[in-house]
């Protein structure tokens, strides 16, 4: 059955028991709904829409004479429709500029107290996923040499940021090279990225001179290196771990030390986060959506920030399925907001 088809009544109902659920953590039982219901109902006709409601899959009863509760699918349908209105908070996000002060360009010291935010605020654990420097436009870009098998890249984004990142490559440069590798690319490609400058490199190698042939061929495979190691080795910021042991009630506690473990391995969360990267403004991935079932207790509340249309990364939430979704939203949208504002002053 498609939400459409619900009748107003059904969808109040629906509503009211995810609502209470969210809050109580028990099902809801017709009795109560009769009572809660502003619609006049009858325990016996609370009943029938609730048994409609489990049987097209928004409601589920956990034991024959308890309540219902509500299914992903019922947690679903609830928070789509918070997300097409114009959420107010229940409670106004301080979020003082003060917070989100970026020093002196170092950009992963404000990431981590932006996670450290989104934890306090929501009392769940807070994640902020950094950008991937192949995919930031640039308006500046050096490699300088640290070792024989190392390289720094260091680039300024168009947004007056510098990032760096560190790059292994078992092609030999000198710093001459690198140089003269980083003066073609900022005279060439001012205002791209780093995956466009391979891929235009890539496709038009063939038609290079042997002035540029033997340096384009070293830097096509020093960008090569540098964007397969990136993607396997996204960073992540993440705080407040301890306040998801602190909830035992939410969580299947043989679930939540896998969960952990998950977070240990920071690289594979970050690669999961970093595929749900989207302009959408606020998404919200509930339990089986995740497709993975260590954490189908789990929901993620994640936007993107980012400089114009440009997305740099994406922060937000993970907590269990039972947050409360008026808060949240509003919160990790809210954060976004100030990260990306906080982005374009630097400018």
């Amino acid at each position: 059955m498609k939400d459409s088809q619900l009748r107003e009544k059904d969808k109040n109902i629906l509503n009211l028991i995810v609502e209470s659920y969210l809050k109580a953590g028990k099902p809801i039982s017709s009795g109560f709904i009769a009572e809660k219901s502003r619609l006049s109902v009858s325990p016996a006709t609370a009943r029938n829409i609730m048994a409609k409601l489990e049987e097209f899959g928004y409601l589920l009863q956990p034991h024959t004479s308890a309540g219902r509760i509500p299914t992903d699918k019922g947690l679903r349908y609830y928070v789509n429709n918070l997300l097409e209105e114009a959420i107010i908070p229940q409670e106004k996000v301080n979020l003082p500029f003060e917070d989100f002060y970026l020093d002196k360009g170092d950009f992963n010291s404000l990431l981590s107290q932006v996670s450290r935010i989104l934890s306090e605020h929501s009392d769940n654990l807070g994640f902020v996923l950094s950008p991937r420097i192949s995919r930031v436009n640039f308006r500046h870009l050096r490699f300088i040499k640290i070792s024989e098998e190392k390289i720094m890249i260091i680039l300024i984004t168009s947004f007056n940021l510098v990032l760096t990142e560190i790059v292994e490559t078992s092609t030999y440069f000198s710093q001459v090279e690198l140089d003269k590798a980083s003066d073609y690319i900022n005279k060439s490609f001012r205002g791209k990225n780093l995956i466009f400058v391979r891929d235009y490199l890539l496709h038009e190698l063939p038609q290079y001179k042997i002035s540029y042939e033997d340096i384009i061929q070293k830097l096509v495979a020093l960008l090569k290196a540098y964007i397969y190691q990136e993607e396997k080795e996204n960073q992540i910021f993440l705080q407040g771990t301890s306040k998801l042991l602190e909830k035992p009630e939410f969580f299947d506690m043989n679930k939540l030390q896998s969960l952990f473990q998950k977070f240990e391995e920071k690289a594979k969360l970050a690669k999961l986060l970093s595929d749900f990267i989207s302009l959408d403004k606020v998404k919200v991935l509930i339990g089986s959506e995740l497709s993975i079932p260590d954490i189908s207790d789990c929901s993620l509340v994640l936007s993107h920030y980012g400089y114009d249309r440009q997305v740099l990364g994406s922060l937000g939430i993970i907590g269990p399925k039972r947050i409360p979704y008026k808060k949240i939203i509003p919160l990790v949208d809210s954060v976004a907001k100030k990260l990306s504002q906080t982005i374009s002053f630097n400018r």
